[in-house]
């Protein structure tokens, strides 16, 4: 009689939940790769939407991307109707050290992410405020 382990490795179904979380063809770090920038601007696509308060998606967006080790500064106060603004993402706090070209009387500093995408990145935060004061969020990294 089989046990059900022996049923699953024949049937060569993936048992293992590590090789189902991660996608092999794709290094989520790595963002000067097209398909990893796609990726982010789906999903943060999707946390922004209608909300009453344009901080409610914010602080969402912001706790939702420092899963992956990316932050923003402070959002500028929305008093209008509509606009956008940009904000510099930096990768878990930027870097701050010596490297290999770093003079010996100098230090190295950035947003962590300069080294794989010139310049960066940004979050663009574009908002709307409707007819019932609720507030349509739009974002998009660049």
């Amino acid at each position: 009689m089989k046990n059900f382990k022996t049923f699953m490795s024949e049937s060569g179904i993936n048992t293992s939940h590590q090789d189902l979380a991660i996608d092999k063809n794709t290094n989520m770090g790595v963002f000067s790769d097209p398909t990893v920038i796609k990726k982010l601007n789906a999903w943060v696509g999707s946390i922004a939407g209608n909300y009453v308060l344009p901080e409610d998606a914010i602080h969402n967006l912001r706790s939702s991307l420092a899963k992956i080790g990316l932050s923003f500064d402070q959002v500028p106060s929305i008093v209008e109707d509509s606009g956008s603004f940009e904000l510099p993402l930096t990768l878990f706090g930027g870097r701050f050290g010596k490297l290999p070209e770093t003079p010996y009387d100098e230090f190295a500093s950035d947003d962590g992410i300069s080294q794989q995408v010139e310049g960066g990145l940004t979050l663009v935060i574009g908002y709307e405020m409707n007819e019932d004061n609720s507030c349509r969020l739009s974002a998009n990294i660049k």
